[in-house]
């Protein structure tokens, strides 16, 4: 069993940086693949960004060049870097695990998943 536990959301103006993270339980940690996805009020939950075990990454096209996901596997911790935050990014952020080592894009690849963060992004 893994548990995901996130960190770091909070309320901030337009154009700030926020540092999301997540710490898993588990001694697999390394050989998952890890994605950040996020949901707004009314708006289905959404991948933000993933990384694979060896460290590949992807992001949806309007995270591009403003948000980076990362791991350190020695400490169990993925971390979300947003810059450039717009009102538009204002919403829960979820951590999730999956046991596919591959990226993944869709919550049906990911077992496990965090209580959520919330992002809260004002104009």
């Amino acid at each position: 069993q893994v548990q995901l536990v996130e960190s770091g959301g909070g309320l901030v103006q337009a154009g700030a940086s926020l540092r999301l993270s997540c710490a898993a339980s588990g001694r697999m940690f390394s050989m998952y693949s890890m994605g950040w996805f996020r949901q707004a009020p009314g708006k289905e939950r959404e991948l933000v960004a993933a990384i694979s075990s060896g460290g590949s990454t992807l992001y949806a096209d309007s995270m591009k060049g403003r948000f980076t996901i990362s791991r350190d596997n020695a400490k169990n911790m993925v971390y979300l870097q947003m810059n450039s935050l717009k009102p538009d990014d204002t919403a829960v952020y979820y951590c999730a695990g999956s046991t596919y080592g591959g990226l993944r894009r869709t919550e049906n690849d990911y077992g496990y998943w965090g209580q959520g963060t919330q992002v809260t992004v004002s104009s």
